[in-house]
């Protein structure tokens, strides 16, 4: 035979900038070719001679260690047999000469990572330069259990590099800028890592629900050295403060590199963590804030506050807590793992709380089952429902006669899981979606649904929280769950309301004040006892500023204000010990004589800072350098020590941090990035001041690139 009928293959052009439009990874930042499974791509191969119908072709696809076609980890597709390689296709598209350009679909539900590339032509096997394919979900594809029908939601929810995530209080919520950052440098490598990290099956990668739950148990370092260590402290010295970064891109290209657990993270930052891994990998992902947060560790749908006689929480009493706002993640994808009716949105949370299955992961558990109660559907699904429905239960405790006495004051069963919040699709506005999470506190659906939930839960012990117990507990009205669930009217009519008089800015007075009102005929006597204390966002008590015991009268349809006053000097100090942000955590305590009625109240307030301006043009060209500078004047009448102002431009500018010192009273400062954009669309820049005394002031500004 001579040689010149051997047939070889030259040369593979992988079409990178046809291929990755068609499958909207053109973002990525890899000179690799990125694909969707379930979707065409094209391959162009060139020949050392004219391809005859008696040549043998076939490309082999391969991922994992050992790829073997019977695992569906080696692909061996010949376009000219019919034979169907475990979901893979592939045919000629057009042969020309000595080009020949293949159609290859990988199948719908492939295993998702990086594969290898091998053209074999009879004896001969040509190894493509850069032979590295990533395959990631498809939500475009049908076929694919993450498909999500609406294309703006697709554009939210898996294209999307910057968004919002929403902190606070349920009093006073504000959208904080994240950069999700999903296609930049490295961060595709990152989470390739972290699959392979994860150390699932092959067949395992097929499936979002275990790819799902393996990265909210990878993103903390709590088990296995993952990508952020956790720290509510307050002392962050050695590391960064949860409360700088702006992003996931630092975040994660820090632990590619290092392969070690980067400082420090709080929810927020998991979940900016986990939505950048989720929406890199093609599953649609978004971060969600519940306010008033419960943390319920003995699954019990109940949450003990202990008062003392002032009216202040008592920090070592309880090993439940309610936080100011709690953030994790929500997954877009179909449940086949489970009856049906519980497909699309599936919570999973990264933070490190409770283990699960012996680690620290949490999901994904169906929002359907939180709604309807159906606690008994894995994963973690008691512990997400408690997040979203306890109730708050208030106990003055007392000392008599050296014995704790411990008298309760009231349940309030719709505080907790209020405004479940994220950002809107397509807008930069905070939409609330408490409404897929619960029924309308009150409604009858709810109490159904709370009803349902109690019957499946184990009576006061610790169960794993992933057990599938499809068996309800005995009917378990005796021991009293249902009688606290409602919330006792007062018959006098009597209520109770806080409120601020003037926000509140660091280095003035605080003023809020207790008003007591009289809905009804009649005249009540009623002490108000009320504290105030500084506390952070887990509500945890870093210091008590001052309280009040006073006795009013109101008669008829009337109400009398009771004005509680803090002056600074009582709370500065204590404002630059932590490196948290606090909030001023305010108690009421309202008894009416002459009935045993107690009528309970806390509100949670955020102080308020001078902004930061940024000064840039409209409009931007691509790889044309424009100036962009910070402004921030100190209009607080405190000095802010050690300011550091951290900034950002995906696809703009890298980022980079500046160190201001100290801002006196009325000085104004002003930094300079020179940018030069990289890619065309909205961007958007990110700036971020923090210092001793205020924590997070952060500004975002967009901006239009073109051509």
């Amino acid at each position: 035979m001579s040689q010149d009928s051997d047939l070889k293959v030259t040369k593979v052009d992988f079409l990178k900038s046809q291929n990755s439009v068609q499958h909207h990874t053109d973002a990525y930042n890899t000179p690799n070719l990125v694909v969707r499974r379930g979707q065409p791509f094209l391959l162009q191969l060139t020949l050392s001679r004219e391809l005859r119908a008696a040549d043998k072709l076939s490309l082999h696809f391969s991922i994992g260690e050992r790829p073997m076609e019977p695992t569906g980890t080696l692909m061996s597709l010949n376009p000219r047999s019919s034979r169907n390689v475990s979901g893979w296709q592939i045919a000629i598209v057009k042969s020309n000469g000595t080009e020949c350009t293949l159609s290859v679909t990988s199948a719908p539900n492939a295993a998702v990572g990086i594969y290898g590339l091998m053209v074999k032509t009879g004896p001969n096997v040509y190894k493509p330069e850069k032979n590295a394919v990533y395959l990631l979900f498809n939500p475009w594809c049908e076929g694919d259990i993450v498909f999500l029908s609406n294309e703006a939601e697709r554009k939210e929810y898996v294209l999307n590099d910057t968004g919002y995530i929403y902190v606070g209080s349920s009093f006073d919520i504000h959208g904080k800028p994240w950069n999700f950052g999903q296609f930049e440098e490295s961060i595709l490598d990152a989470c390739m890592y972290l699959l392979d990290k994860s150390k699932l099956k092959m067949s395992s990668r097929r499936d979002p629900v275990v790819v799902s739950r393996a990265m909210s148990a990878l993103v903390n370092a709590n088990d296995d050295n993952g990508v952020v260590l956790g720290n509510w402290s307050g002392k962050y010295e050695n590391g960064t403060s949860p409360m700088a970064w702006i992003g996931s891109v630092a975040i994660l290209q820090q632990y590619y590199k290092t392969k070690k657990p980067v400082s420090f993270g709080q929810c927020w930052v998991f979940s900016g963590v986990l939505t950048t891994v989720m929406r890199c990998l093609g599953i649609p992902a978004r971060s969600v804030s519940n306010f008033n947060s419960a943390h319920d560790t003995d699954e019990n749908l109940r949450v003990d506050v202990y008062l003392n006689e002032k009216g202040e929480k008592l920090k070592w009493m309880s090993s439940d807590s309610v936080w100011n706002f709690h953030v994790w993640n929500d997954v877009w994808m179909k449940r086949r793992d489970l009856p049906s009716g519980f497909d699309g949105w599936q919570a999973i949370d990264a933070t490190p709380q409770e283990q699960s299955q012996g680690i620290f992961q949490c999901g994904p558990c169906p929002l359907k089952a939180v709604k309807d109660g159906d606690v008994y559907l894995p994963y973690d699904s008691k512990f997400v429902y408690a997040e979203v429905n306890a109730d708050r239960v208030y106990w003055r405790v007392t000392d008599e006669n050296g014995r704790k006495k411990y008298t309760k004051l009231g349940v309030e069963s719709q505080s907790i899981g209020a405004k479940i919040s994220t950002k809107a699709v397509g807008q930069n506005r905070r939409e609330d979606i408490t409404w897929q999470y619960k029924f309308p506190e009150g409604s009858s659906e709810e109490r159904a649904s709370m009803r349902r939930a109690v019957s499946y839960l184990q009576p006061s012990e610790m169960t794993p929280r992933a057990r599938f117990a499809a068996v309800p507990m005995a009917n378990q009205s005796d021991d009293g769950k249902d009688t606290t669930q409602n919330e006792v009217v007062p018959k006098s009519g009597v209520q109770v309301e806080i409120t601020n008089e003037k926000p509140l800015c660091p280095g003035n007075p605080i003023e809020v004040a207790i008003i007591v009102k009289s809905t009804m005929a009649g005249s009540w006597t009623v002490d108000i006892t009320s504290s105030c204390q500084l506390q952070s966002y887990t509500g945890k008590v870093h210091a008590n500023l001052g309280y009040i015991k006073q006795t009013v009268k109101v008669e008829g349809q009337s109400e009398v204000r009771v004005p509680l006053k803090i002056m600074p000097e009582a709370y500065m100090k204590e404002l630059a010990t932590v490196d948290d942000e606090e909030h001023v955590h305010v108690t009421a305590i309202a008894e009416i004589q002459g009935t045993d009625e107690k009528l309970t109240k806390e509100v949670s307030l955020s102080f308020e800072y001078p902004p930061i301006q940024v000064q840039m043009p409209e409009t931007a060209k691509v790889n044309k350098d424009f100036t962009c500078a910070f402004i921030f004047k100190n209009k607080l009448n405190v000095p802010l020590d050690n300011c550091k102002l951290m900034v950002e431009g995906l696809g703009i500018f890298k980022m980079a941090t500046f160190d201001e010192g100290d801002i006196q009273p009325g000085r104004i400062i002003k930094s300079e990035v020179i940018c030069t954009p990289t890619r065309v669309g909205e961007k958007k820049i990110v700036a971020r001041l923090t210092s001793n005394q205020v924590k997070d002031i952060s500004v975002e500004k967009a901006i239009m690139v073109t051509h």
